[in-house]
């Protein structure tokens, strides 16, 4: 891609240039849409401080038209804000718009209303979802046009989708070109982008013309065997005429250390800016067994934490930039010759090490990267070619280090004569002043710099042993002490060489060729940070009908039971109500059956709690240890998020997966099947999935129990006959494979009914019979040796009906929470709730701002509780405490513990701070409680 006048970005194999100048961009993910608008700047200059130079930003769809037709570009979402304060800052932007951005936020950043559209094909060359994808891309592609580098902004790409190569799409060709077309009609210039999550290039890009693929990496950061992946990708994409790009990969600075050593001219380290997922925008995903709620608190352990705190990842940051902005362009436009270089050789090794994997400078030498890829410490013993009788060096890497050694560098890089031969130090440092150069050496141990000076004396050495031989310069130095040496040539320039250890390396601040001294200290990275306390406040507290939903609207009628979505609850809450029809004569209800439930489902019958669920979208059977003849039902469902993934395992982690419940019934009547019935082997490469019931009935067929048949096959697919009789009096009927190890495709006379799964074993048949009928089952199972078919069971019973249904966003929860808080009476810690119980608890905190400019961490301590925090009148976390078995993995972040951002306090005239908690009791068999909350001043 060339650098023309309306595209100043110009990407060949061996470099990135910007308005002709080569740079390997240092790149951060800062993500607007969970970090508060007040400290976007904050963020931003912090990152620069770190050595970034470029910034990663997703631009969530679903954030800006909460509902089909509804756009908002105002206060915390002012995108064209974010934009200026980047090119403010100095901050390239790689911008990447979706339409699907995954980032563990709600459905990937799709709007949930489009799950609820039928046949629509998302993340792929369908007409219906590019016509909706077209109306989001009129919204922000204008946007990004603006601050693009062509029009004096600091948008440098534009990313199309986001690790499609995870995604089944049909047709990533036909996808990604017209992505591209929609971009380009919008104005968009720069390159465009398409990034492979797991290495698959063409099903991430389609290889479209114009699009260019990138790479994410997310290795084991001691990955023997990284480079050797990664420069089979660079040599690929170099093929192709483009560089390497790494879009996505791990925090660590060792890991983008192996990946400077690769080729790679962008290393992206996802989320070294952390942050929060505010209202009710997390995700679920597979990140669990498989399921996994995203917690609000947004933290991977990057260099920033989410309240704004630099974590000691973050020197690594300065260090890397150092050494990038030490050698520039020859850097910036260097390429990898492969594995072992025949510049050195590696006499002696203890403890584990990677390399040496060299990069040829643009205008000659190299750098040699070595990593530890172990444990313990490493030594190596360097033999190199060119450093004369100077002999084998020792070379010492903690673990979690990549070092990158110069040799044969020519000093004409920096306008000198000579060159540095070889050294088993980095040079993470270059000033120039007033004719003077001035290198900067680091080591963890003792180290050897060897240079070919040629007439330059060496003058002023202290704190190095220098020996001279063969026309080198010889010095070496030990870890205690900061070394120094002057190079002068008879021409009056010079060279002065400073070495140092590591660890003062990590803390040295910027300083000028010509300064004598220099100054160590932390950039601030946790120092100081003031003991947690017991949040001050006056609790009151409002026990609320847990039956009942949380908001001043009253539930409607509705036909029947079903998504959330499709009757526009796309986030928050939703309460269905139903009646159930009295039992047949001389039956019980042995307990409920939900089909289809997700994310978190609280059944109450007649105020009764049943307990709370999480079914990650697959059916529950519940049973009752009496007969309490239930009439009337309530479930409380809350969407704790969308998947941000694709994963098949469970219907509630698909990407369209919708939440809520299709439907509930009163079981009456469990029946065995799992006996006596039709055998037919299938052929495991025949695709024809319809079953031939004639075929499979027939007499001649043997007669087995449900997967009781030998094979020799390691691999088997099968198909199972019978036929029932349905009862007469009762309205609904399921299927059940207990014990299931495969997969079970149930056809009903014929038609099909779905599949189970083991994680979803339920097939619900009510829709294809009716009462009394005699039906026709066929399955068709399938499973590898060893596998089993399980128990087959038929659950029958009556359906609720009398539907009603209502739901409640952010904004509704809060207005309830504040027209109910006059009935809050006064209250101390521990607060207890009865199981299912639900309550609102208020609290007002003296003076929070007295020693909290920066916000508060806080830290709830309790168990068996979900907690929704508000802090004047925001949404700011969903916790749910330990305790119970209804608690799902947690990841992201903290589950317990979340960011109170000080920009939200209330000023001094602003009125009194409030805190609202709602909590819900979800452990079935215990008291919740709630201890207190600790907060850490920030």
């Amino acid at each position: 891609m060339s650098l023309t006048a309306d595209n100043p970005i110009e990407l060949q194999p061996d470099a990135i240039r910007i308005n002709g100048r080569s740079e390997i961009m240092l790149c951060a993910s800062l993500f607007y849409f969970r970090i508060p608008r007040a400290l976007w700047q904050e963020r931003m200059e912090q990152l620069k401080a770190c050595g970034y130079n470029s910034i990663d930003v997703y631009f969530p769809w679903n954030y800006h038209e909460d509902a089909e037709g509804q756009w908002d570009f105002g206060g915390e979402r002012d995108v064209a804000a974010f934009l200026r304060l980047a090119k403010e800052a100095g901050l390239y932007v790689v911008a990447r718009p979706g339409p699907y951005i995954c980032s563990e936020w709600d459905g990937g950043g799709l709007p949930a209303y489009l799950f609820a559209q039928e046949q629509i094909r998302l993340r792929d060359n369908d007409p219906r979802f590019l016509r909706h994808t077209a109306r989001w891309y009129e919204r922000i592609m204008p946007l990004l046009a603006d601050f693009e580098l062509c029009q004096g902004g600091t948008v440098i790409a534009v990313q199309l989708d986001n690790e499609l190569d995870f995604y089944g799409c049909e047709d990533p060709a036909g996808y990604m070109a017209a992505l591209r077309e929609l971009a380009r009609s919008h104005g968009i210039r720069s390159p465009l982008l398409a990034c492979a999550g797991q290495g698959g290039l063409f099903e991430a890009s389609g290889y479209a013309k114009g699009v260019v693929p990138t790479c994410n990496f997310y290795p084991h950061n001691r990955d023997p065997e990284f480079e050797a992946k990664v420069l089979a990708y660079q040599s690929e994409l170099a093929a192709g005429g483009v560089p390497l790009l790494v879009t996505e990969t791990n925090r660590s600075h060792f890991l983008l250390r192996r990946l400077l050593a690769c080729g790679a001219k962008l290393l992206g380290p996802y989320l070294q800016a952390s942050g929060t997922n505010f209202g009710f925008t997390n995700a679920t995903n597979n990140w669990g067994k498989p399921l996994a709620f995203l917690t609000s608190d947004y933290d991977f352990g990057g260099m920033v934490a989410p309240d704004g705190t630099l974590r000691p990842e973050a020197r690594e940051g300065r260090l890397l930039a150092s050494l990038i902005a030490a050698y520039g362009t020859p850097l910036a436009e260097a390429v990898p010759s492969g594995g072992d270089s025949a510049a050195v050789t590696v006499r002696g090794l203890q403890g584990k090490a990677a390399g040496p994997f060299a990069l040829q400078l643009k205008g000659g030498g190299s750098l040699l990267f070595f990593a530890n890829t172990g444990s313990d410490d490493a030594a190596l013993t360097l033999a190199p070619a060119n450093a004369g009788t100077s002999g084998e060096a020792t070379f010492f890497m903690q673990p979690d280090r990549c070092a990158a050694l110069p040799c044969d560098l020519p000093l004409s890089h920096w306008g000198l004569p000579g060159r540095l031969a070889f050294a088993t130090a980095e040079l993470f440092g270059v000033r120039q002043a007033n004719g003077a150069v001035q290198m900067l050496f680091h080591a963890e141990g003792a180290a050897r710099l060897t240079f070919e000076a040629g007439e330059a004396e060496a003058r002023d050495v202290s704190g190095l042993k220098a020996r001279q031989a063969d026309g080198l310069c010889t010095l070496d130095f030990g870890k205690a002490e900061i070394g120094r040496c002057r190079f002068v040539w008879p021409s009056g320039q010079t060279l002065e060489i400073v070495t140092m250890d590591r660890e003062l390396a990590l803390r040295l601040e910027t300083a000028e060729a010509d300064e004598e001294n220099f100054r160590f200290e932390a950039p601030g990275t946790g120092e100081g940070v003031q003991p947690a306390k017991p949040l001050a406040a006056e609790w009151r507290l409002a026990a609320i009908d847990p039956a009942q939903p949380l908001t001043e609207e009253s539930p409607t009628p509705v036909s029947q039971a079903d998504y959330l979505e499709k009757h526009g609850i796309l986030r928050g809450y939703g309460w269905y109500q139903a009646q159930l029809p009295t039992v047949p004569e001389a039956g019980r209800q042995l307990g409920f059956f939900l089909n289809k439930g997700s994310d978190v489902l609280s059944l109450y019958a007649e105020g009764r709690y049943l307990g709370t669920f999480v079914p990650g979208g697959a059916s529950k059977y519940i049973p009752l240890d009496d007969n309490a003849g239930i009439r009337s039902i309530a479930v409380r469902a809350e969407i704790w998020g969308h998947s941000n993934f694709d994963d098949p395992r469970l219907p509630g982690l698909r990407l369209n997966a919708m939440k809520g419940i299709r439907g509930l019934a009163a079981i009456t009547r469990i029946r065995e099947l799992s006996a006596n019935w039709r055998y037919a082997m299938a052929d495991p490469d025949d695709t024809n999935r319809q079953p031939d019931v004639p075929f499979l009935s027939a007499a001649s067929k043997p007669i087995v129990a449900f997967g009781g048949w030998l094979s020799g096959r390691s691999f088997r697919r099968e198909w199972f006959a019978r036929s029932i009789a349905a009862s007469a009096q009762t309205t609904a009927r399921v299927l059940r494979f207990d014990g299931l190890e495969g997969t079970a495709e149930v056809f009903v006379n014929g038609r099909s009914a779905g599949m189970a799964q083991p994680l979803d074993p339920f097939i619900d048949l009510t829709a294809l019979t009716s009462p009394g009928e005699e039906i026709e089952l066929s399955v068709l199972l399938e499973r590898n040796i060893g596998q089993q078919g399980g128990r087959v069971q038929l659950l029958e019973g009556m359906e609720a009906t009398d539907w009603r249904l209502v739901g409640a966003g952010e904004e509704a929860l809060r207005d309830y929470a504040i027209a109910t808080r006059p009935s809050a009476s006064a209250v101390e810690f521990p607060v207890s709730l009865a199981p299912g119980a639900v309550a609102l608890l208020y609290g007002a905190p003296s003076d929070p701002r007295q020693d909290a400019s920066a916000g508060w961490r806080v830290t709830a301590q309790g168990q068996g509780l979900k907690a929704t925090v508000f802090w004047n009148g925001r949404l700011v976390s969903r916790l749910w405490l330990p305790g119970g078995d209804a608690r799902p993995t947690m990841t992201g972040g903290s589950p317990d513990a979340f960011y109170v951002p000080g920009a939200w306090f209330h000023k001094p005239d602003e009125g009194t701070d409030e805190i609202i908690v709602l909590l819900e009791a979800v452990d079935g068999g215990h008291p919740a409680e709630l201890r207190g909350f600790e907060v850490t001043p920030l």
